[in-house]
C-alpha cells in the first residue's frame, strides 16, 4: 500500500493500526511458542546495535523468531558506549542474561549497498570504509568494559549489505566472511569455516550463530529468485524517539532517534531537515508529519509510570528543538507520546499532561 501520499491523519491511523497488528502477531500462540522453543534451543541471548534503516531488519534477513534479537537503533548508525544511557542500557542488558547462565552475541554492524553507494549509509554520508571504521572502534569500548576474553560478551563486526540483505562476519583477525558468496553445498563447512574466522568463540555461541548464518543464505536465495526495487526514493514523514518501533521495519518510512547520545538536539534536527527536504521537494505532502515517543516498560506499576515520564519528557525535548530549529516545519507537527509493553510488543497511547 502506497501510504506516503495520503492525508496525514490517514497515515497516522494506518502506523497505529499497523503497530496493533505487529503486536496481535508478536504475541500469538504460535509465535511465543516458537519463541521459547528457539531459545530453548539456542540459549544465546543475541543483540545488535544498528542504523534506525528499516531495511536492516535482522530477524527477517536471518530467518529468525520475533523477539530473539534485541535492537539498539540510532539515526545513522552513530553509538558510543561512552555516552551515560547507552552503557547503563547494554551493561544492564548483559548482566540481565548473565545472572540467567546466558553469554551474549554481539553484533556490531553498518550497512552498505554494492549496487550504489547512495543507497548505503547517509549518517556516514555513503563512506563504507568511515561506517567499518566505527564498527571496530565500537568493538573495542565493548571488549573495554566487558574484557577481551569473550567469555560472556562475543563481539562480532557485521556488514550488511542491503541489496540482497547479506550478512559479512568480520573474523577476529580480520577476515571478511560474505555469505552472499557461500553456495548451498558448502553449508557442510560452515561450522569449520566459523571454527577458522572466530577461534576464541566459545561454543555455544557458535552453534546459536550458525542457524542466523543458515537463515541468512536462505533469505539471500530467496531474494534473487524475486525482483525488488532497490532504489527506494527517500520519503519519511515519521520521527521516533525513544526505543520499541520494531514495528517500523520499513525502508524510507520513519527516522528513528535512540534515546542515547547526551545531545540529543543534533540528531532530531537533523531527522527534522529531512523531513522538511521531502516535503519542500514533493516526496511527501506538506499537511503535516507525526512525532512519535516510546518508552518501553517491563512491568506495570513503577516501571510503568517511570516510562511514562520519561516517554513524555522526549516528546517535548523533540518538540521544543524541532520549534528552535524549523519553527516553519513545527506548525506541521502532530505529536503523539506512547509507552510500549515489552511483553507483548503493545504500544499504549498516553493522554498528555
Amino acid at each position: 500500500m502506497d501510504i506516503h501520499h495520503k492525508p496525514i491523519f490517514q497515515r497516522i491511523d494506518w502506523l497505529f493500526e499497523h503497530a496493533r497488528r505487529y503486536s496481535e502477531f508478536f504475541s500469538s500462540p504460535e509465535v511465543v511458542i516458537a519463541r521459547q522453543r528457539y531459545m530453548a534451543e539456542h540459549p544465546s541471548a543475541i543483540a545488535a546495535l544498528k542504523c534506525m534503516d528499516g531495511r536492516i531488519n535482522l530477524p527477517i534477513a536471518t530467518h529468525t523468531p520475533l523477539g530473539i534479537i534485541q535492537p539498539f537503533r540510532n539515526l545513522g548508525g552513530v553509538f558510543d558506549l561512552g555516552w551515560p544511557h547507552l552503557g547503563e542500557a547494554l551493561a544492564n542488558y548483559v548482566h540481565d542474561q548473565a545472572s540467567t547462565g546466558r553469554r551474549t552475541l554481539l553484533l556490531i554492524t553498518y550497512h552498505y549497498s554494492k549496487g550504489d553507494k547512495h543507497r548505503g549509509c547517509a549518517g556516514f554520508n555513503y563512506d563504507t570504509q568511515a561506517a567499518r571504521a566505527s564498527t571496530y572502534n565500537i568493538k573495542r569500548q565493548v571488549e573495554h568494559v566487558f574484557g577481551t576474553g569473550h567469555g560472556t560478551v562475543y563481539p562480532i563486526v557485521c556488514g550488511f549489505e542491503t541489496d540482497e540483505e547479506a550478512l559479512v562476519l568480520h573474523g577476529l583477525n580480520g577476515e571478511m566472511f560474505d555469505i552472499s558468496q557461500v553456495a548451498a553445498r558448502e553449508q557442510d563447512s560452515l561450522r569449520s569455516r566459523l571454527i577458522e574466522i572466530f577461534p576464541d568463540m566459545p561454543s555455544q555461541i557458535r552453534y546459536d550463530l550458525e542457524p542466523l548464518v543458515f537463515g541468512n543464505m536462505e533469505r539471500i536465495a530467496e531474494l534473487r529468485k524475486t525482483e525488488r526495487a532497490l532504489d527506494i526514493e527517500h520519503h519519511e514523514w515519521v520521527i521516533c524517539i525513544g526505543r520499541g518501533f520494531d514495528f517500523l521495519h520499513m525502508p524510507n518510512l520513519a527516522l528513528i532517534v535512540g534515546p542515547f547520545s547526551p545531545n540529543l538536539d543534533d540528531p532530531i534536527d537533523r531527522a527534522a531537515g529531512i523531513i522538511d527536504a521531502n516535503m519542500r521537494a514533493g516526496r511527501i505532502p506538506d499537511d503535516g508529519f507525526l512525532l512519535l515517543a516510546s518508552v518501553p516498560y517491563q512491568e506495570v506499576g513503577v516501571d510503568r509510570a517511570r516510562a511514562e515520564l520519561k516517554s513524555r519528557f522526549l516528546s517535548k525535548f523533540a518538540a521544543d528543538v524541532i520549534h528552535a530549529k524549523h519553527p516553519q516545519l513545527a506548525h506541521k507537527m502532530h505529536m503523539r507520546t506512547a509507552v510500549l509493553d515489552w511483553r507483548s510488543r503493545k504500544l499504549e497511547i498516553i493522554a498528555p499532561k
